[in-house]
């Protein structure tokens, strides 16, 4: 009972995070109610399919997708703009993890345990809602970010060379996850790589985004 307690309130506070981190780079005002309601879903939803099936992968492939449809059906986000705001929040959420996990890996802290309770992944967890939400909190701070997204969910957008390019980038997202899992489950020394590819990813949305927040496409003089 303790487990599944814990493991459902970090679950809510993880995904909390990464929609707090999601509408505040995007400048999309915040929901709270909302927002604690589709993390326990995704939590409960989580619980079973990683400890009543052992689907790990399965489970990141479906946090994934109801990320996006909470973002679209329930925040009202137009579907494209929410799989691109998933795609990138997700691989923000994923860098901080995995440098996180590094640095207690090299500090030998991420196997502590109390009595059968690892208490390493939750420190990692804490740590890493803890970073998301410090982030999200200094860009709504400094009022940085983009404001390309539109807040209506059946609006007529145009897809430009640019917003298909920040679609296409979204997708690694579920299959660097699935990476790191494996190497993390394997203290493969291959590990450094994922937060690697997660910061050239991550660097292609930030020039992206901010061209299409400027009003720049490609192939234009200066863009």
């Amino acid at each position: 009972m303790i487990d599944f307690a814990v493991f459902v309130v970090m679950s809510v506070l993880e995904s909390s995070a990464v929609f707090y981190l999601a509408f505040k780079i995007f400048k999309i005002d915040l929901y709270p109610k909302e927002i604690v309601f589709a993390g326990i879903v995704m939590a409960f939803i989580s619980y079973v399919l990683r400890n009543t099936y052992q689907l790990s992968e399965i489970d990141v492939i479906v946090q994934f997708a109801l990320m996006i449809c909470f973002i679209w059906l329930l925040f009202r986000i137009h579907l494209f703009y929410a799989i691109i705001m998933t795609g990138m929040c997700y691989q923000l959420y994923m860098l901080i993890q995995s440098l996180l996990f590094l640095l207690m890996e090299s500090l030998g802290i991420s196997d502590f345990r109390f009595h059968h309770i690892t208490i390493g992944i939750y420190l990692l967890q804490v740590f890493n809602v803890a970073g998301a939400s410090g982030i999200g909190y200094w860009v709504g701070k400094r009022r940085k970010g983009f404001d390309f997204i539109p807040d209506k969910p059946d609006e007529k957008i145009h897809i430009g060379t640019q917003e298909k390019v920040l679609f296409i980038l979204s997708f690694p997202s579920v299959l660097a996850v699935l990476i790191m899992l494996r190497l993390a489950q394997n203290n493969s020394k291959l590990f450094f790589c994922v937060p690697l590819f997660y910061a050239l990813i991550l660097f292609g949305y930030l020039i992206l985004s901010n061209k299409k927040n400027r009003g720049d496409d490609f192939g234009q003089p200066g863009s």
